[in-house]
């Protein structure tokens, strides 16, 4: 009995004829309960709920501060190289793992350089020398103004080291 009179009581202080209604959350029922936050009923709001990354506003800026220097890269990637296979000798089995620490520091060295808004694709090979032809090929979406890339070169008289570096510009 208790609980239909309840409800007459609340259907009647929600609704009055010819005034605007209520909030289902009236004020007289909501006195002796805890306030959630700063609107009543509403759950206070974490930073963590959201989990997303700050985004940022578009510059519309279409050429970087610090435009890539090919030369500059070369002569690095050459140094590189020239120091670290003076000594070496053609070896098949350590030959990968030579081609991977030297694209990484090749790459480490291209990224300390500054230069805005690039990503980098840095691609060693090594062939022993046979007396064999040696053709490179790759494909890419190019953007010519800005996208670039460069080769450097070290031979020795058991194998040829060859490093390409790709320059892309991402907007």
């Amino acid at each position: 009995m208790e609980d239909s009179s309840n409800v007459s009581k609340l259907s009647a202080t929600a609704h009055r004829p010819g005034r605007r209604r209520t909030s289902v959350w009236d004020r007289n029922i909501m006195k002796g309960k805890k306030k959630l936050s700063n609107y009543e009923g509403l759950a206070p709001m974490k930073e963590e709920c959201f989990g997303a990354k700050i985004k940022y506003l578009n510059t519309y800026r279409l050429e970087p501060y610090n435009k890539f220097q090919d030369q500059l890269v070369r002569d690095k990637a050459q140094a590189i190289l020239t120091s670290k296979l003076q000594q070496a000798k053609y070896d098949a089995d350590s030959s990968p793992s030579l081609c991977a620490s030297l694209s990484e520091e090749i790459l480490k060295a291209t990224k300390e350089m500054g230069f805005d808004r690039y990503k980098y694709v840095v691609t060693v090979l090594i062939v022993e020398k046979a007396g064999q032809a040696i053709n490179v090929a790759s494909r890419w979406v190019w953007d010519v103004q800005r996208d670039t890339w460069i080769s450097a070169k070290y031979e020795t008289a058991t194998f040829i080291a060859l490093a390409l570096i790709t320059a892309c510009y991402y907007e």
